[in-house]
């Protein structure tokens, strides 16, 4: 049992909430309930926690559970040796302990080779600096980052996705399934990174196919370049009409109005993306540009997820079938760094296999990679592009240098998959 005494300091409704994933660890370990508790008990010693008792047991065939009451709370681990894994929840109210450092320090004493976790703020008397709650968003494997919620305006579960809306440090943000999908301050250096290349690159501009992009800044951005119809396609209706609501960018709840209505240029479809094409495809439909603007990392086309088959080379297939003369498809397709570009660099290879011209445009402004595709050859797409930059009458974070900067993939991906 610790002796390190109880803090002396007035209490305060205010504390940190850890929930963690500890994996790769050995079954073992996982499976003693006694080694279990140990580590948890020195754990907590080195992040400063009063341990009032500590509570074990084994299940058979097998599994464990250790409960630790603090003098600032809780801690327990939920061990599951046929998965080399455990859930691991430490709160402690005021400022003495520190849980993260709990977490951390189990995570080495039962060896784990991974630990995954979530601070999540409670109540109130904390510094300004700890916040409300918390998101913590995956990167890559091993890396992910935080972000700062300091209000929240929406939260729910759409049938799609869990889905939230947020004032953050970057001004009023979406979140979707965990992860930022765009914030007030950056959401339009990505949106002109994905939608201004491919509506210079295509020959004409009067018709254009969205496929995501449930904010609908980039119906917006294709109306501003002359798009006389632009067909929009989310499966999402809730969360389409959050957006509108909430966010600041993107469109009003009018324009959203109007556009499922189908007056003006916009046209809503709450439909499938896959069955939307396929629909197309046999009606003789038409497109100048097919813009397909998905959640932020691609998924692989063998995911669960609804969306990931549209990630696939299929999909881009069925996206060129809709091709009018001259057209383009742009997709998002991952981020160029060099710890997380593995599906920019499969996306390259599809968009090669698919289309006899592709254009890269790895922003400059922003950590995200897109790629469009002509199915017919052009000797120098970047340099096409340039030339009809006048098409867009004002842009923030795009012009001819970075499009010729952008157009070039990064070192690493062009050695891989030449």
């Amino acid at each position: 049992m610790t002796t390190t005494p109880a803090s002396t300091e007035p209490a305060t409704f205010a504390g940190r909430h850890v929930l963690a994933e500890l994996r790769g660890v050995d079954p073992a370990v996982l499976g003693d309930e006694q080694q279990v508790a140990d580590g948890l008990r020195r754990a907590l010693d080195a992040g400063g926690a009063t341990v009032l008792d500590v509570v074990a047991h084994r299940f058979e065939p097998q599994g464990t559970t250790v409960l630790a009451l603090l003098a600032e709370s809780h801690a327990s681990v939920h061990a599951y040796p046929e998965a080399s894994a455990a859930f691991v929840d430490v709160f402690t109210c005021g400022i003495q302990a520190d849980p993260e450092l709990v977490v951390d320090t189990l995570g080495r004493e039962l060896g784990a080779t991974e630990v995954r976790a979530q601070v999540v703020a409670r109540g109130a008397g904390l510094a300004p600096a700890a916040g409300g709650r918390e998101v913590d968003e995956p990167l890559a494997e091993g890396m992910r980052r935080r972000w700062r919620l300091d209000e929240v305006l929406w939260r729910g579960r759409t049938e799609w996705q869990d889905m939230m809306v947020a004032r953050t440090a970057q001004g009023i943000s979406l979140f979707c399934d965990g992860e930022r999908q765009s914030t007030e301050q950056t959401q339009l250096v990505y949106h002109e990174a994905l939608a201004v290349p491919p509506m210079l690159l295509a020959d004409r501009l009067d018709s254009v196919l969205v496929v995501g992009s449930s904010e609908g800044v980039v119906s917006q951005l294709a109306v501003a370049a002359g798009a006389t119809r632009v067909d929009h396609v989310d499966i999402d209706t809730e969360c389409v009409r959050r957006c509108a609501e909430l966010l600041p960018y993107g469109y009003t709840p009018d324009e959203l109005a109007d556009a499922e209505a189908g007056r003006g240029p916009v046209r809503m479809h709450y439909a499938d993306g896959w069955q939307f094409l396929v629909d197309a495809a046999a009606r003789g439909d038409r497109w100048d540009v097919v813009i397909v603007d998905l959640p932020d990392e691609p998924v692989e086309i063998t995911d669960p997820a609804q969306h990931a088959r549209l990630y696939g080379e299929e999909f881009l297939r069925r996206c060129a079938e809709v091709l009018a003369p001259g057209g383009v498809v742009c997709s998002q397709a991952g981020c160029p760094t060099l710890w997380r570009n593995d599906t920019l660099g499969r996306m390259t290879r599809r968009f090669d296999d698919v289309f006899a011209s592709v254009l890269p445009y790895c922003s400059d402004e922003h950590e995200w990679a897109y790629l469009t595709g002509r199915v017919d050859p052009v000797d120098d797409p970047a340099r096409l592009a340039i030339s009809r930059l006048d098409r867009f009458p004002t842009l923030t974070s795009i012009d001819a240098d970075a499009l010729r900067r952008g157009a070039v993939l990064p070192f690493a991906l062009r050695t891989a998959v030449s």
